[in-house]
């Protein structure tokens, strides 16, 4: 007789907030696993997720909950009330985010339900100062406190989980699902963005938004003027479009403002370099895909990424212009650097766990929780 599977009979609930990038591939990403387990899934998040990701297309169902990007009172009760029936019926909630974390413990509290909840921590709050910070700052406890387990994709956002009174805290890094080869030669993408025969492309891959620290970026492209002069593409959109594009037109800089592309691996196998700017990430899919492909890259300090990169990147600290820019600079001008980092990117990401790691831990943490499958051994 074959084994039950371990979730059989099983209903999950998987919730998220606004995500343009590594939340809702790393959810999407799940889903064959979570159905091949026996589990039936339902995503709950934003209607646009849906349309970016294909949760549908991958096994699940999808219940449209609009979880606003920041605090508004009228908008997040009415996502309370959509969390609530979206997830009735489900046997545990998984909130990816704090601020789907947040929604789905008030829906919980609100239907007095005892069913797990499972609270992924994938980014830190961003510093800040006055009552709203101070808000903020309260409901990231409580939202932690409300979780039963609470992962963390980086060591940091353990610690601050672990020091907000969290219950059970467990480090699970997103490690970014591989993404299909190239599909296009260096050539073939360099001519397409008007790259000269012998000129440096550097690549950045996110959301336009200040978590990103592209205007840090901006910075640096304008103190390395004169010094080399690649050109600098971004892809990625998001609520600094205008801002950006305002500044690069006015300051006159080198940069292109790609929009949101899906040929990411054409953009890094092209690239001399891919740069990471940001303010803060957990375990970011960029900074992973650069390294697995042997692109040499520079990123910051910031959250997880000194622990999950190691040595395989230049790093430098946060908001530093000057420091951002001498790295780019050594990297470009120094060969010996460049293979250095270009070797050393596919050595550290073999030592990441895997797409099965990931997705056993997932599965045996939902199974902890809810005990034995429908239908197994008692």
């Amino acid at each position: 007789m074959a084994d039950t599977p371990p979730l059989a009979g099983r209903s999950l609930a998987e919730a998220l907030a606004t995500s343009a990038g590594g939340v809702g591939a790393h959810i999407r990403s799940l889903l064959p696993a979570l159905t091949a387990a026996g589990a039936e899934v339902r995503v709950c998040g934003a209607p646009a997720t849906e349309e970016l990701f294909g949760f549908t297309g991958a096994g699940a169902d999808f219940r449209p909950v609009g979880i606003s990007a920041g605090l508004a009172p009228l908008a997040d009760a009415r996502a309370v009330l959509a969390m609530r029936a979206a997830t009735a019926g489900a046997d545990l909630v998984h909130a990816h985010g704090l601020r789907a974390g947040l929604v789905a413990a008030a829906a919980r509290r609100l239907d007095r339900s005892r069913r797990p909840l499972v609270l992924t921590l994938h980014n830190a709050l961003q510093e800040g100062t006055g009552p709203k910070q101070r808000l903020l700052r309260r409901l990231e406890g409580v939202t932690i406190r409300a979780a039963d387990l609470v992962l963390a994709v980086s060591g940091d956002l353990a610690a601050n989980a672990r020091r907000l009174g969290a219950r059970d805290v467990r480090l699970a890094p997103a490690i970014a699902p591989p993404r299909p080869p190239a599909q296009r030669s260096r050539a073939e993408v360099r001519a397409e963005l008007g790259v000269e025969e012998g000129r440096p492309l550097v690549v950045a891959v996110g959301r336009l938004h200040p978590q990103k620290g592209y205007d840090v970026l901006l910075d640096a492209v304008a103190r390395w003027a004169g010094v080399v002069d690649p050109l600098v593409v971004i892809a990625g959109d998001g609520p600094l479009q205008e801002e950006l594009s305002a500044r690069i037109a006015a300051e006159r800089l080198p940069v292109a403002l790609l929009g949101r592309r899906d040929d990411v691996a054409d953009l890094l196998g092209a690239a001399d370099l891919c740069v990471l700017p940001s303010r803060w990430e957990g375990s970011p899919f960029t900074g992973q895909e650069a390294l697995r492909a042997g692109t040499p890259l520079v990123c910051t300090r910031a959250g997880g990424m000194p622990e999950l990169f190691g040595t395989a990147a230049e790093m430098v600290p946060v908001g530093d212009a000057a420091a951002l820019a001498d790295a780019v600079v050594r990297v470009l001008t120094d060969p010996v650097r460049a293979k250095e980092l270009a070797e050393a990117g596919p050595r550290q990401a073999a030592g990441w766990p895997d797409q099965a790691a990931t997705e056993r831990q997932v599965v045996a943490v939902y199974r902890e929780l809810l005990g034995d499958p429908e239908g197994g051994p008692s």
